[in-house]
Parts: C-alpha cells; sequence; structure tokens
C-alpha cells in the first residue's frame, strides 16, 4: 500500500480546543464514551440556545486522531476491515488489486434542517444505470459521515422519516438505496450526535428512545466561570493558533487516552452482578425494552477503558446511568420529579448506596 502526503496541519481551518471548553461535563463525556465505543448508539443533546453545543461537536472532531481510509474513496473506506469498507474497495481485494491508502482527519457532517432524503441518503442515476448498465450512485451525507460523525442540530424540527433514517443507519452500519428494482448499499458507520432546544418541541419517545445516551445542559449560572467563557472565547477569536497553541499538550494527551481506550475496551470486564443491578434498575423504573440495559453496559465499559482501567465499578456505572436511561422513562404529566433524579434513586436502592453519595 502507498501512503500519500497530509496537507500540513497549519493549513486547516482553526477549531475551538474540545479541552478548553468550560463546563457541560455531561455533554462532554457522553461524547467521549461515543467516540471510544460508536455502538453506544449516539447522543441526544437538549438544552438552552447559546450553550456550545455546535462548538463542542466540532472541537470533538478536530480532537480525533486521523483515520487511515482508501484514497479517493467516496465512502471513507478502511483500508482493511470489511464492515468499513465500500463494496467496490472490498472486490479490489478479492481480486489482489493494491489500494492507495491516505489519511485524513474524522469527518463532521452537519445536517442541514431542509435537506431531503435524496441529499442524505443518495441517489441512483437510472437513465446512466438503464443505458450504460452500470450502478451510477451519487452518494449523499451518509457516505460521507462514515467513520466520522453525523451532527443534527434541532432534530427535533426534523421530519420524524429522515430521523428513522439516520438511526437505522447509525444502528446497523449500513445505508441501502433502492429505486425502480436497482439497490444500492454501503457502509455508514458514524457518531450521531442530536441537538435541539426543549422550548421548540420533543422528539416522539420511539425516537428518542433509540438515542443511546441523552445529555441534558444549561446555561452556566456562576458570573466567574461567565467571565471566564466570555474572556476564553475573546482571545480565540483575536488570535485562534495562540490560544490553540496553549492547549495543545492537553489535546494530545486527550486524545492518546481515547486511543488507548479503544484498544483496551474489548479486554474491560463488567461483573455478572453488577450486569444483574443495572437490569434491576431498568426494570423498577419500568424501561421498555432492552436498549437501555445494553447502553448502559457499553458505556459503563467505555468509561472504564476511558480511564484505564479493566474491570467496571459501581461508580462507573453510576456516572452514565443517568445518561443511558433518563430519555426512556415514561413520561407523567403531572409529576414535577426530574427524571435524571429518578434514575439516580432507582440505582441507590438497588445498589444499596445513600441517595445523596
Amino acid at each position: 500500500m502507498t501512503a500519500t502526503l497530509q496537507a500540513p496541519r497549519s493549513t486547516r481551518r482553526v477549531v475551538f480546543p474540545f479541552t478548553a471548553i468550560v463546563g457541560q461535563e455531561e455533554m462532554k463525556l457522553a461524547l467521549l464514551l461515543n467516540v471510544i465505543d460508536p455502538k453506544v448508539g449516539g447522543v441526544m443533546i437538549m438544552g438552552d440556545r447559546g450553550t456550545g453545543k455546535s462548538t463542542t461537536i466540532r472541537a470533538l472532531a478536530d480532537l480525533l486522531p486521523e483515520i487511515e481510509i482508501v484514497a479517493n474513496d467516496p465512502f471513507n473506506s478502511h483500508p482493511e476491515d470489511p464492515d468499513l469498507m465500500s463494496d467496490q474497495v472490498r472486490q479490489q481485494l478479492e481480486e489482489q488489486i493494491p489500494l492507495t491508502t491516505a489519511k485524513k482527519k474524522v469527518s463532521m457532517v452537519d445536517l442541514p434542517l431542509g435537506a431531503t432524503e435524496d441529499r442524505v441518503c443518495g441517489t441512483i442515476d437510472i437513465e446512466k444505470a438503464l443505458s450504460e448498465g452500470v450502478k451510477a450512485f451519487e452518494p449523499g451525507l451518509l457516505a460521507k459521515a462514515n467513520r466520522g460523525i453525523l451532527y443534527v442540530d434541532e432534530v427535533n424540527l426534523l421530519d420524524d422519516h429522515l430521523v428513522d433514517v439516520l438511526l437505522d443507519s447509525a444502528a446497523s452500519g449500513w445505508n441501502t438505496v433502492e429505486r425502480e428494482g436497482i439497490s444500492i448499499r454501503h457502509p455508514a458507520r458514524f457518531v450521531l450526535v442530536g441537538s435541539g432546544n426543549p422550548e421548540e418541541g420533543e422528539l416522539r419517545p420511539q425516537l428518542l428512545d433509540r438515542f443511546g445516551m441523552h445529555a441534558e445542559i444549561h446555561t452556566v449560572k456562576e458570573p466567574p466561570l461567565r467571565v471566564k467563557i466570555v474572556e476564553q472565547r475573546a482571545e480565540f477569536d483575536q488570535d485562534p493558533l495562540a490560544f490553540c497553541g496553549k492547549y495543545q499538550a492537553e489535546q494530545d494527551l486527550l486524545q492518546q487516552k481515547l486511543v488507548n481506550a479503544q484498544q483496551l475496551l474489548s479486554r474491560v470486564n463488567i461483573d455478572y452482578d453488577l450486569r444483574v443491578k443495572i437490569s434491576e434498575v431498568c426494570s423498577e423504573l419500568d424501561v421498555d425494552g432492552l436498549r437501555g440495559d445494553i447502553v448502559t453496559n457499553r458505556a459503563a465499559k467505555a468509561l472504564t477503558a476511558f480511564e484505564g482501567r479493566t474491570e467496571v465499578t459501581v461508580d462507573d456505572i453510576k456516572r452514565v446511568i443517568t445518561l443511558c436511561l433518563r430519555h426512556r422513562l415514561r413520561k407523567d404529566p403531572l409529576e414535577s420529579i426530574d427524571s435524571g433524579y429518578k434514575v439516580q434513586k432507582a440505582f441507590s436502592r438497588v445498589f444499596g448506596l445513600d441517595v445523596a453519595e
């Protein structure tokens, strides 16, 4: 395999550093855990306007290490993993045609609110297919998002059918386009991040349930922290390169921590008793289906790997269980108790801990 050279780092657009973002720990943790294990199932971020949702997600994409792809492939195909390569690349490998590889930054694809299904999934040129006998496929945003991050702002304003398509692709890792009896599929393994403002309406419960985690973010209330955020932003806008330079060592450290966690993840073990207790919490909270159990197990393992350990502890579960379950509880319009508090209360009861712990 021959590798192509990369453009120097300084020619890329400068992005606000992830490690410089103040507060919003819940959102940052949920995003990092999904990067370590994309099978956690994505994050739904609900919160006030102007709380740095888009900034944080762009910063995360910029933080991630470069990935190896097959050069000039529209799907960012992996040169070795069959689950992450297009049929064309797989065919080349089977025919032992050498692949040219390249390195590129992880894609962060923004889904515009008015996007059509063709724009998202891609289209098949029927005329070309019939006249030339080739499957002429014009890739969409899902192809671009493979092995990257797909960000949907105001997901609660998006057409339900499109949300369904996105969630199906995120869950299966593949996107299939069918038209006039012609079918084309390609890998679409991405971290799905949705954000929204609760004032603009809720997502349907059955769609909300399919997001692995649900982070709630609020406007920072403490005046000193607000001042720090404003000053940071002004400093970044004035000289982005110098500002990023101050955080480069922290960025490199966190990037390495993520790479180590991805490698360690398969060796992480969660004790049978802890798995039973997680399911007890889900059962006590009357969570429909088994998604809650599965996601909590995965997220706890990802957190353990992130911290460089191989045994999941009760504290690991405590830190992720609210993120994994709060959006799966049945809503009672007359109840004023916060769903996150209900999850922590049930967790403390089942695990025999004091609620205040």
